[in-house]
C-alpha cells in the first residue's frame, strides 16, 4: 500500500511539474509590422524571419505579419514598439534620431562610397555600436536592414547640377543631417509622413522628394514625378527591433534564436 501511495504521488507531482512547464512556455503569436508590401525586401526579411523563429522553436513562437503599415507608419511603429503594443518591427533609419540623435550619422550625404561600403559599416563597429545604442531607448536593436541609395525625383525640370535644385521645394524625412544638406544647396524643404507624400506630390505642396527607388516603386511616386536623378546621395538603413516586454518573455535560448534569425532577415532582405 504504501509503494502505491508513493506512486501515485509520483505520478500527480510529475503530471503537475508538466502542466506548469507548458504553461510556462505556451505557444504565442507575436505580431510584426513593416511599411511595405508583403513582396518588399522589407517583407523578405520578415519571412525569412519568421520561418526560422517557427522552426526553430517547434511552433511555439509564431510571427505574424502586418506590411503596407498596416499598424500605422514608422513613427507609430517605433512608438508602439517601445511601448509594447507592437512586438516587433523594421524601421526606417530617418525616424531613430527622435530616440537616438547620434542615429542621423548614417544620414550624412556622400558617407559611403557604395553600398558595399555602407553594409560593411554597418555590420562593422560603427554600426553594431549604434545598435547597443538603441538597445538603452527601449527598443531592443537586433539587426540592420535597409531601404537602399537615397535619390532625387522631381516634377519641374532635370537636376544636373547642385544649382538645378534651387527653388525647388523637396519633401524630405526626419532627418536633420538631410534637411541641413538640400538647404545648403539652395532648396525650400517640409517634413511629411510618407504614407502622405503621394497626394502632397499629387497636389504640388512639395516639387519633388527623395527615396529609394524601391520606395519610389512602392508609393507609385512616377505618376506624379516626371524626373529622377540618381544622386545616390545617402545610403538608407533601417533596423529590425523587438519591443522590450517581448524580449523580456524570451527564454534564453529563444533571445538567441531570434538574434540568429534577424540576421537570416537581413541576408534575404538584400539579396
Amino acid at each position: 500500500m504504501l509503494k502505491r501511495r508513493t506512486f501515485v504521488l509520483a505520478s500527480g507531482m510529475a503530471a503537475a511539474l508538466g502542466t506548469r512547464r507548458g504553461l510556462a512556455q505556451p505557444a504565442r503569436t507575436l505580431r510584426m509590422t513593416y511599411l511595405y508590401a508583403a513582396d518588399s525586401q522589407f517583407g523578405a526579411a520578415a519571412t525569412a524571419m519568421a520561418e526560422e523563429v517557427a522552426k526553430r522553436t517547434g511552433g511555439r513562437i509564431r510571427i505574424e505579419q502586418f506590411p503596407d503599415a498596416a499598424l500605422g507608419g514608422d513613427a507609430n511603429m517605433m512608438k508602439n514598439v517601445q511601448l509594447g503594443s507592437i512586438d516587433v518591427a523594421i524601421i526606417s533609419a530617418s525616424y531613430l534620431p527622435a530616440a537616438l540623435p547620434e542615429a542621423d550619422v548614417f544620414q550624412m550625404p556622400f558617407l559611403f562610397r557604395d553600398i558595399s561600403q555602407a553594409r560593411a559599416a554597418m555590420d562593422g563597429a560603427p554600426g553594431q555600436e549604434i545598435l547597443k545604442r538603441l538597445s538603452t531607448k527601449n527598443l531592443v536593436a537586433l539587426a540592420w536592414a535597409e531601404n537602399g541609395m537615397r535619390h532625387i525625383s522631381n516634377s519641374k525640370r532635370p537636376i544636373v547640377t547642385p544649382e538645378d535644385m534651387r527653388g525647388l521645394k523637396f519633401r524630405l524625412p526626419p532627418s536633420d543631417v538631410i534637411v541641413l544638406a538640400f538647404k545648403t544647396l539652395g532648396a525650400d524643404t517640409g517634413v511629411l509622413p510618407l504614407p502622405k507624400l503621394y497626394g502632397a506630390l499629387q497636389t504640388g505642396e512639395f516639387d519633388g522628394q527623395e527615396n529609394p527607388i524601391a520606395t519610389m516603386l512602392v508609393h507609385n511616386l512616377q505618376k506624379v514625378q516626371k524626373y529622377v536623378t540618381l544622386t545616390g546621395h545617402v545610403y538608407s538603413p533601417a533596423v529590425i527591433v523587438l519591443s522590450p516586454d517581448a524580449y523580456d518573455d524570451l527564454s534564453v535560448e529563444e533571445k538567441s534564436i531570434f538574434a540568429d534569425a534577424a540576421r537570416l532577415g537581413v541576408q534575404a532582405h538584400r539579396r
